[in-house]
């Protein structure tokens, strides 16, 4: 198997990770394709990190500075529709965290929040690398494309589906040091994430709430459960 194959088998069947693995086990014969952009697993500048996943991804689709793949990284993750709270104390920790790279997903809410506000950051897709979606981002993601990077393990024009979020959320989790959980639901795929994270032995991180704020029950019921909570200092405060 080459990294040539590898590629052909990625695009042709779209990303998909279990159709790759057949492919490679029966040796499919596909069209062979040349896209620049693409790392694979045999590459040097593949992030040696993701090969703790029990699922790697054979091929990741870029756009922007892979040198970002090499920085300190933390993950910020919570709510499409966040309160002020958690937007407040994104943008703070944001900016008590300049030298290091946000990770997130490149959704509303939270993840638009910390990239908007990031000096350096990496948004994981979970649709192909040339797919804009949200559309309500599409001045983010191009900002991010110029100024940071943006990664896929889908090609091209793959379609934003469901079951592709929470296994993007591998993603997130494993190429950061920690993870930061700003606002998030018992089901959601903020939760997808924190459990990555916490399987692959990275530290979680959750911001607390009062006791008014029905916004942050989950949060505190993370920190309820042992959870380390955000402690000002790291808010800048």
């Amino acid at each position: 198997m080459d990294r040539e194959k590898l590629i052909s088998y990625s695009f042709y069947y779209l990303g998909e990770y279990d159709k790759i693995i057949k492919a490679i086990n029966e040796k499919d014969d596909v069209p062979l394709v040349n896209i620049p952009n693409a790392i694979t697993i045999f590459d040097s500048a593949y992030p040696k990190q993701l090969l703790n996943l029990k699922c790697a991804p054979f091929v990741l689709y870029y756009k922007g500075d892979i040198n970002l793949l090499t920085q300190d990284s933390i993950a910020i993750v919570g709510s499409r529709n966040p309160c002020e709270y958690a937007l407040k104390a994104t943008q703070c920790l944001v900016q008590t965290n300049k030298d290091k790279v946000i990770v997130s997903g490149l959704a509303k809410g939270i993840d638009a929040c910390a990239h908007e506000m990031a000096y350096k950051t990496i948004g994981i897709l979970g649709c192909g690398i040339d797919y804009i979606y949200p559309r309500c981002n599409y001045d983010l993601i191009k900002k991010v494309e110029k100024q940071g990077l943006i990664l896929s393990e889908y090609p091209s024009l793959s379609k934003p589906l469901g079951y592709h979020f929470p296994f993007r959320n591998r993603l997130i989790a494993c190429l950061s040091s920690k993870t930061y959980v700003m606002q998030s639901k018992l089901k959601s795929g903020t939760m997808t994430t924190v459990n990555e994270a916490l399987e692959l032995g990275k530290e979680v991180k959750v911001l607390p709430y009062d006791v008014f704020n029905s916004c942050g029950e989950n949060n505190n019921q993370l920190i309820y459960e042992g959870a380390v909570p955000i402690e000002k200092s790291e808010l800048g405060l």
